[in-house]
């Protein structure tokens, strides 16, 4: 680890100087590159500083009470060492954390599906609100949302909808919501006052681009229709719904919400890249975990990873063991705590493999 420190500390002095270049604004996708990784290795030479500053202020600190002989005085100073013995211990993990290498693919856009699953109406109702939540949680961190299809029922639910994310570290933030996602709740249209339990899938893709993906056309059946809306009648006088199927896989996208026909098929390669390129991933992921599964969960989509209780107002991520009481809150948007801790429990598996 003081190796990579080091090593860290050294490429940030590098890049400290390198910003100050003029040339550097001219080309404005490598400015922005480069400020990107100086701003995390920032990170890195902030945190050591602070290291650095509580290590000498303790040091101090303990060399005052050795030699303080007045009991009240004393007792001060012992609150001084603890409390700055809990500050160094909170920054250094926080130093471990940033030392481990980053996974490149936290930077990706993605394409978020959401799925009813069992429960009717109430798990597409249910599918609604998680989307709500998705959008307002991307509105609080400034990220471009688009919807690219969408299956709307009568009451306002949704049997299905995929949209894109676009922003700063978006993957990073969504990566572990991926799965199957419980509510227990007494629906609207439950006179008796019963609690359902119904279930919506969520799958979260990284977006990849044509460099990452390459698709032959001839591995592609492109078949045009005219678009359907909610129970079945024709929305679209012209054959604009687009249905894309991948021979080799048979990975099969359909896309209807643009009027246009060249922009539904533009928005299904999109997805259907993004699919690819997951499944792709997946498979080396599997390679990799063969003998040992990452502690916030496998990413497998048919994984419960958490239940939604709204009678008690509780949230609990299965793969964690984390329940707070503030599921009111969360719905609305308000989900960075809960996406923290699962970021906070991957780095700590990481820093685990790492040290074994």
């Amino acid at each position: 680890m003081n190796e990579r420190l080091e090593a860290l500390l050294e490429k940030r002095e590098k890049f400290a100087s390198l910003i100050q270049d003029p040339e550097l604004v001219k080309n404005q996708n490598k400015y922005r590159d480069t400020m990107k990784e100086f701003s995390q290795l920032d990170e890195v030479y902030i945190a050591n500083n602070e290291v650095v500053d509580l290590s000498s202020q303790l040091s101090d600190a303990k060399a005052l009470l050795q030699g303080e002989r007045d009991p009240e005085m004393r007792e001060l100073a012992k609150e001084e060492v603890r409390g700055l013995e809990s500050r160094l211990r909170e920054t250094q993990e926080r130093l471990k954390f940033l030392l481990i290498p980053r996974d490149p693919m936290d930077e990706k856009n993605i394409i978020m599906e959401i799925r009813a699953g069992a429960g009717g109406d109430e798990a597409a109702l249910f599918a609604a609100d998680l989307f709500r939540m998705y959008s307002r949680f991307a509105e609080t961190k400034g990220w471009k949302f688009e919807v690219m299809s969408s299956n709307e029922t009568e009451l306002g639910g949704i049997k299905e909808i995929i949209f894109s994310v676009n922003g700063n570290n978006v993957y990073e933030n969504l990566r572990y919501e991926s799965g199957v996602h419980r509510v227990q709740r007494v629906p609207e249209t439950e006179n008796s006052g019963r609690i359902h339990t119904s279930t919506v899938t969520v799958a979260v893709l990284p977006e990849a681009d044509e460099t990452e993906i390459n698709i032959k056309p001839e591995d592609l059946r492109i078949d045009v229709m005219r678009a359907g809306g909610p129970g079945g009648q024709c929305v679209n006088t012209t054959d604009s719904a687009v249905r894309i199927i991948h021979l080799p896989t048979g990975i099969t996208v359909h896309c209807q919400d643009e009027k246009s026909q060249i922009k539904n098929k533009a928005k299904a390669m999109r997805i259907l890249r993004a699919r690819i390129y997951d499944a792709e991933v997946e498979k080396s992921a599997a390679k990799r975990a063969a003998a040992r599964k990452n502690q916030v969960g496998s990413g497998d989509r048919s994984e419960r990873i958490r239940t939604y209780n709204f009678p008690q107002n509780r949230i609990t991520d299965h793969r964690i063991n984390l329940t707070l009481y503030k599921l009111d809150m969360v719905i609305q948007g308000e989900v960075m705590e809960l996406f923290d801790a699962l970021k906070m429990s991957a780095r700590e598996e990481m820093l685990h493999a790492t040290a074994s």
